[in-house]
């Protein structure tokens, strides 16, 4: 390892597959070492996972990255949102933690709504309208199906706050990651008792919330992690609170993650609120919100459809009669839980690159109108987009996105933004900085600009037509058997 220019600090991002970690230098942005560690999710009608694996990744990972992470002086965590974790008296999980993606709780969701006065009062109270996704529905879910499981649990946790405690001993969080609860009021900053009664949640089994900036413990000398007794150990996060301080990124500068499922985000300082559900008024992990809009049909849906029909994920062909909506998993925004996908407008001469880039163009263009909700009235319609993610890269993507949305589009060359984003909340708790200020000394956004191009108003508006006329074939159950 050459030498560093500046304190090395470590990011971690625990996601739902794996946990990574890097070790970095605090001065320049360099990563020095790194490592990963997988971890399984079960299959079936739930998808939980054992904290103790998250932990077993954590050290792996660090094992990896070898002396330098033992050189570090301060560390932080950012970890998958929303996950139920349960803690009994000692400390260990009474059961396997509920993920972000398990949606047995959507009656939960929908009842919770109903009971707390409407989908108004909860944007109000807590900036989001509960979904399936937030921990309070998962909360309810377990009360309701293994009231011994509640009743054996002593501490409630998120998953990046069970990694931290297991750092330092002490049970906290941040705003960002606890703004996804359901059960953190926006406007005070605090736990809401009444929803925490409602639940029947005691407010004792929750951590401590840190703010931004604050030191949230030191590494205690009670494991084998390879840290030094005392390193730093910053307030860490969630994924997406993290990804926004790995890009350094201002207020009203739009950002786009292309994965499994897609999400469209925007630092704010105003706080959102609503009542569509449509925008999650989540906080950032500075001090600022970040509302944030996600759709479950993304670069998954559209290689369904490349493999479908046998062909590479970019051999798209220009076409402009065909509308494919590959809902294929329902779909969240537009709040279509029931869908499934939809092809219209097939002809004789319809080619099957015409198709998949339909695919391309009925994915994109619901990300685009969730968008348009995220971004403040006064943001700058002409500025760049981000484009992050696993597809960020695919040209059959970049090319859509930049058709579609008539922005110029920005790739980041940076990989791992959620653990380059605790790494520089890590070197904020070191030196007093902003840690958004740091990924931008960084230069953690840097990558090619793609000039804007025309919006394509034709596709957009017929897609936005085939949606409308389709609306009550959408809405319809789906028997999947």
């Amino acid at each position: 390892m050459s030498a560093a220019e500046g304190p090395l600090v470590v990011g971690v991002d625990s996601s739902t597959q794996s946990t990574k970690a890097l070790v970095v230098d605090a001065s320049t942005g360099r990563v020095v070492a790194s490592g990963q560690a997988p971890h399984t999710v079960s299959s079936g009608a739930g998808r939980e996972s054992d904290p103790r694996q998250w932990w077993d990744a954590l050290c792996e990972a660090l094992r990896q990255c070898g002396d330098a992470a033992h050189e570090a002086a301060a560390v932080s965590v950012g970890g998958q949102q929303h996950g139920l974790v349960t803690l009994d008296e000692r400390g260990e999980p009474v059961r396997p933690a509920l993920l972000w993606n398990d949606v047995r709780s959507a009656p939960q969701a929908r009842r919770l709504t109903e009971e707390l006065g409407g989908a108004k009062f909860w944007a109000e109270r807590t900036g989001s309208v509960p979904a399936a996704s937030f921990t309070v529905t998962k909360w309810a879910w377990l009360a309701e199906h293994e009231p011994e499981a509640a009743r054996a649990t002593k501490a409630v946790r998120l998953p990046h706050d069970y990694l931290t405690e297991r750092l330092t001993g002490q049970g906290t969080t941040d705003r960002g990651d606890v703004s996804g609860t359901g059960w953190w009021a926006s406007g005070t900053e605090g736990y809401d008792e009444e929803i925490l009664a409602h639940v029947g949640l005691d407010p004792a089994l929750l951590p401590r919330v840190v703010r931004p900036g604050e030191v949230a413990g030191t590494v205690r000398d009670s494991h084998d992690l390879p840290f030094s007794k005392g390193t730093l150990v910053a307030p860490g996060t969630g994924d997406n609170a993290a990804a926004a301080l790995g890009l350094g990124v201002r207020p009203g500068m739009p950002v786009m993650s292309l994965g499994t499922s897609g999400t469209v985000y925007a630092v704010s300082r105003r706080r959102p609120a609503d009542p569509s559900g449509t925008v999650a008024g989540f906080a950032d992990a500075r001090g600022d919100w970040l509302p944030l809009a996600c759709t479950l049909n993304c670069t998954l849906a559209v290689d369904r459809v490349a493999t479908l029909l046998g062909l590479d994920r970019e051999a798209v062909e220009p076409g402009t009669a065909v509308t494919l909506l590959p809902y294929l998993d329902g779909e969240r925004t537009p709040n279509l839980p029931n869908a499934s996908g939809l092809l219209h407008g097939l002809r004789h001469d319809t080619t099957a690159g015409q198709l998949l880039q339909a695919a391309y163009d009925g994915a994109v263009h619901s990300l685009l109108g969730a968008l348009d909700l995220v971004l403040d009235e006064d943001a700058d319609p002409s500025a760049p987009l981000l484009l992050i993610g696993g597809g960020a890269r695919g040209t059959a993507w970049q090319q859509t996105v930049r058709r579609l949305s008539g922005r110029p589009v920005q790739v980041p060359e940076a990989k791992e933004l959620v653990a380059l984003g605790a790494a520089a909340q890590a070197a904020g708790v070191l030196t007093g900085e902003d840690p958004a200020a740091v990924a931008r000394r960084w230069n953690t956004a840097a990558g090619p600009v793609l000039d804007a191009v025309e919006r394509d108003e034709e596709t957009l508006a017929r897609i936005a037509g085939v949606l409308s006329d389709a609306a009550p074939l959408l809405e319809r159950p789906t028997d999947t058997h």
